[in-house]
This record gives structure tokens, sequence and C-alpha cells, in this order.
């Protein structure tokens, strides 16, 4: 896994998502480190590497696309917190979701806005409601 392609992926991975990014793939080592290797190369090291957007458009639409998906609460949690570290606002963020209702349905939309207030909450963008 020292290749080119491989170690580009590896590097804009941590550039976008840090730490978490690397869990999700030393959590694949022991059962399919193969899917780890495919994971680091073709999104982050083809698809990120791409000129035609930035970092921030990229994470935003992969946003969208695991909240119209609805069943992947995981990974729209790291892509969340890499929207953020990327510079993405929480506003452009929960917008996104917001927009998401119109194609995906409203549990789609719910399902990810919690996930974007579970993040805001460990990031302490927002504060924990006094209920």
């Amino acid at each position: 896994m020292n290749n080119q392609r491989y170690q580009s992926g590896l590097n804009k991975l941590k550039e976008i998502d840090g730490e978490a990014g690397e869990k999700v793939i030393a959590s694949l080592a022991s059962i399919a480190p193969d899917l780890a290797k495919y994971t680091i190369e073709f999104p982050f090291g083809d698809i990120y590497q791409r000129p035609g957007l930035d970092l921030k458009s990229r994470e935003l639409a992969t946003v969208a696309a695991l909240t119209a998906l609805g069943h992947c609460q995981p990974q729209l949690n790291v892509h969340i917190n890499g929207a953020l570290n990327v510079g993405c606002l929480p506003e452009e963020i929960v917008e996104v979701i917001i927009q998401m209702a119109v194609y995906a349905g409203f549990p789609a939309a719910l399902n990810g806005m919690f996930v974007a207030k579970e993040v805001f909450l460990e990031r302490g963008i927002i504060e924990q409601e006094n209920n």
C-alpha cells in the first residue's frame, strides 16, 4: 500500500477527515484490508484529487448524498466533520440537509439533521438543550 495513488489518497483523507477517516480505515485492517485500500485509492486518491470542485463543494455534495441515502449515519458524521474541517459553515451544512427534504424526503433529512446536531454538539458549535 505504498503506491503513489494510495499515498496521495491517504494525504487527502487526512486533510479532510483527520483522525476520523484514519480510524475507519484502521477498523477494516483485520477483516477487509483491500476494502480499506480501495476506499483510500478511488475516492481520495482519484476523485477528490480532480480539478473542477474545491474541497468545500465536494464535502457539501457528499453530505447531501449521504443524507439522501438515509442509512449512512456513521459516514455522514465523518463527512460533516470533514466539511467543517475544510471550511464549510454550519449554516451551509444545515441548508444542504434541509434541501435534501425535497429530494430524499423528510425522514432522510431529519436523520441527517440529527447527525449534524450530534457533530455540532461535539464540536461546541451549539449547546445542549435543557429540556
